[in-house]
Order: structure tokens, then sequence, then C-alpha cells
């Protein structure tokens, strides 16, 4: 227990306290963008004053990068617990794809891309970490459930990066390049959503699914 008049936390180690500023930097980020933001900015929206915010993040782009990876760990963490309770591979597989759409479509994860792709030539480092496969990567996260039903004898897979870069492609790509550009129809109904994954996952499982034993 702390003394009296004590922080139970090291200076810059409160994650209540660290929450607060990357909540008040993603509001910020998200409706100036990167450039036009400023520590300032993020010290009004989160409140809390100038000096806390660099006791925990020296820079912008210090900060801009823990957001990057809160996010990014957030909803990787997401999808292995969907994985995890899945009842099957097919079943793992499709809520996958139906729980990455919905992401695509209608949180602010592309618009969040966008803040980074408007960086991502004066800033390739920062950039990186948003595509980064590992650890915390959906991609990642799909790539060990795959090699888990491998190991099962669930799926015939040689490459489990790759397979999991297909079935990404097959049922989310056409939904993330819409909504990247702006061209995701505004009336996109659940039913067509689920035709798109169900069409994917058929071709995926078709492709991969368990090697048939040989006639003896």
């Amino acid at each position: 227990m702390a003394a009296p008049g004590l922080s139970r936390f090291a200076a810059g180690e409160d994650p209540i306290k660290r929450g607060q500023i990357l909540d008040g930097a993603k509001r910020v980020f998200m409706k100036m963008g990167y450039d036009a933001a400023s520590m300032n900015d993020v010290t009004r929206e989160a409140g809390v004053s100038k000096g806390t915010i660099y006791v925990y993040f020296q820079s912008k782009e210090e900060l801009f990068a823990a957001l990057i990876e809160r996010e990014k760990g957030l909803f990787a963490e997401r999808m292995r617990e969907l994985l995890e309770r899945s009842a099957s591979t097919e079943d793992g597989l499709r809520s996958f794809g139906l729980a990455f759409a919905h992401q695509v479509i209608e949180t602010d994860m592309i618009p969040a891309m966008r803040v980074v792709l408007g960086v991502i030539d004066r800033m390739p480092s920062l950039c990186q970490r948003f595509f980064a496969g590992a650890p915390t990567n959906a991609k990642s996260v799909l790539r060990a459930f795959l090699e888990k039903q491998v190991a099962a004898g669930q799926l015939s897979i040689d490459d489990c990066e790759l397979a999991a870069r297909q079935f990404i492609d097959l049922t989310i790509g056409s939904f993330f390049r819409e909504r990247l550009f702006n061209q995701l129809p505004p009336n996109l109904s659940q039913a067509e959503v689920e035709r798109v994954i169900e069409s994917g996952l058929r071709i995926f499982l078709k492709s991969y699914g368990p090697a048939k034993p040989e006639n003896i």
C-alpha cells in the first residue's frame, strides 16, 4: 500500500492517466489529422497539463505511435478471444471475417489509416508500425489460429502466413478498399456482408480443407 501523499505509480506509469491521454489524442488526431494536431490540443482534449503529457510522451510522434500500438493491440485481442471461443474451424473463420468486416465498415479504423497514410512519405518508420505484422496484429492472430488447425488436422496449409493474407483478401478485401477510398455503398446491408464473407470462406476451405487420405 502506498504511503500517504504518494502516488501508487511511478511518474509516467499510471495506466488510467496514460489511457486518458491516449483517448484525448485519438479524438484530436481523428478530427484534425496528424500534421494540424499539436500536443497543446491533446492536453486540452485529454484534460491534463502540459507537464503531465510530457511525462508520458516526449513528442507527438511518440504519442501517435503509442496510440497506433494500443488500437492494434485491442483489436487483435478481441479477435484472438473470438477465435478461441469458436466451436469449429469454419465457425472461427466465419466469425473472424464478420468481426473484421464490422471493424472495417463501421469503426474509425479506416479513417485512422488515412491519417497514417497522410504522413507515410515523411515518417515511413512510424507508418511501418501501423502495418507491422507482429505481435499485435489481427493477421498474426489469424495465422496462429490457422497453424493450430493445421496441427489438429483440420486444415492442410503449407504457408499459414500467406493463407492468412489470402483469407483476409477474400473476405474483407473489397470492403477495405471501398471504405478506404470512400466508395462503400451507403446502403450496404448485413445480408450482403454475410454473402461476401461466406463466398470467401467457401473458396478458402475448398483450397485449404484437410487433405484426403490416399487410397490404399
